[in-house]
């Protein structure tokens, strides 16, 4: 037996690459690489292009992502996308044109931002259009559909646009978590209808959610690749948290309503930038009625969430953590596309939410098949009644908040 012993070792010495071919293996590593190098170093210095110039133009994209208005006039943020440098030369308000300054001067490198400042006196609830001239004769507009001051980091901005982030964020999942004591004595049935109706909700918000992140994806710079970063982001987002949920095995109870208090925070993040953005640029004020609206269309987003968990007996604490955890994203969502909007930022948040939300959908579709008779249950008639309610609601109250 003891024979068998140097022959393992010498087998296994001889699986073993020496280390000079070691060596040489990780050199080869670098023979593409020059290879590539040398050809980037040809197409430079020899500029073989030059026989295709016609004396087209080179392309040009400008994309404005912020507009600031304050008392000094009009500030713009700008970046090019364009496929060589690109100058602005001249700016038109309103096809008159103005004078401006640019910080960094010079021309705009592809993908990188300026800021354009007009001492431009604009009128308070009228819509300005503001077109970029560059030096090659090309025009880039972008509109201010209503005229109204940016908002500041103020504590009196900061508090009422809290209050309205809690307001229809917040409020209506806690609303929505206290149904839970009328809901602990469910049976099977009415278990499976509201895991259901949880399903159909976060249908509608991925449906919802899509619709909004390709929206903004549309008005980000071509550079970032919108609907590509859209899709991307969000199979990534459903990947990490699949991986992350599955740790331990498939979630259930106070887990899996964590999981889905997350998917729906992440939801309203997007939102709350959306909302936001819409306060910096006048698009939007926000009524009574329309307030309400979003706080009756969030309300099943807490009912979801105590589905799982009806079986359990958590602290009062856990309840405040995920409302603040699915409630809370609408108030930060708020504060920062109001200051520091950008439509690439709420396309990507927005993406990310969508990922979280189709994790939860499976994982909610799975806990019920194994809580009850497999895929079976999934088509049962509570099920299904649950999944047209959720959809049903979520839509119907749409409506008070669609304008």
């Amino acid at each position: 037996m003891n024979e068998n012993v140097p022959s393992r070792a010498a087998s296994s010495g001889a699986s073993r690459i020496p280390a000079p071919e070691r060596r040489t293996n990780f050199l080869w590593l670098f023979q593409p690489l020059i290879v590539l190098a040398a050809a980037f170093v040809w197409l430079l210095t020899t500029n073989p292009l030059t026989s295709f110039n016609n004396g087209a133009p080179p392309v040009e994209n400008l994309t404005v992502e912020r507009t600031i208005l304050d008392q000094q006039g009009l500030r713009l943020l700008v970046r090019a996308g364009g496929s060589e440098p690109m100058t602005i030369a001249q700016v038109q308000v309103d096809a008159a044109y103005w004078e401006f300054t640019q910080d960094p001067a010079g021309p705009i490198e592809r993908g990188d931002t300026a800021w354009i400042s007009l001492a431009y006196p604009w009128v308070l609830g009228e819509a300005h259009l503001i077109t970029f001239v560059t030096n090659t004769g090309a025009a880039f507009e972008h509109a201010i559909s209503v005229a109204v001051p940016t908002p500041v980091a103020s504590k009196g901005n900061l508090a009422s646009q809290g209050m309205i982030g809690a307001f229809v964020g917040i409020l209506p999942v806690a609303v929505g978590l206290m149904f839970y004591p009328a809901l602990r004595g469910a049976g099977p049935s009415t278990m499976n209808f509201l895991l259901a109706m949880t399903v159909g909700l976060l249908g509608f918000l991925l449906v919802d959610t899509l619709e909004d992140a390709m929206e903004f994806a549309g008005e980000a710079a071509a550079i970032f690749q919108g609907q590509a970063m859209v899709v991307l982001a969000a199979a990534a987002s459903f990947l990490l948290l699949m991986a992350i949920s599955r740790r331990e095995g498939r979630p259930t109870g106070l887990a899996l309503a964590t999981y889905i208090a997350l998917g729906i925070g992440l939801h309203n993040l997007g939102e709350g930038l959306a909302i936001g953005a819409a306060f910096a640029a006048g698009a939007a004020g926000l009524g009574t009625f329309l307030v309400m609206g979003f706080t009756l269309h969030n309300i099943t987003e807490g009912v979801g969430i105590a589905a799982p968990i009806l079986k359990v007996r958590p602290p009062l604490s856990t309840f405040a953590g995920l409302a603040l955890l699915a409630g809370g994203p609408a108030v930060v969502g708020i504060w920062v596309g109001s200051l520091a909007y950008a439509p690439q930022w709420s396309a990507l948040a927005l993406a990310i939410g969508a990922g979280a939300i189709v994790q939860v959908i499976v994982e909610v579709s799975v806990y019920m098949a194994r809580s009850g008779r497999g895929a079976k249950e999934l088509v049962a008639p509570a099920a299904l009644a649950g999944l047209f309610v959720g959809i049903a609601f979520m839509y119907l109250t749409a409506m008070l908040v669609k304008i």
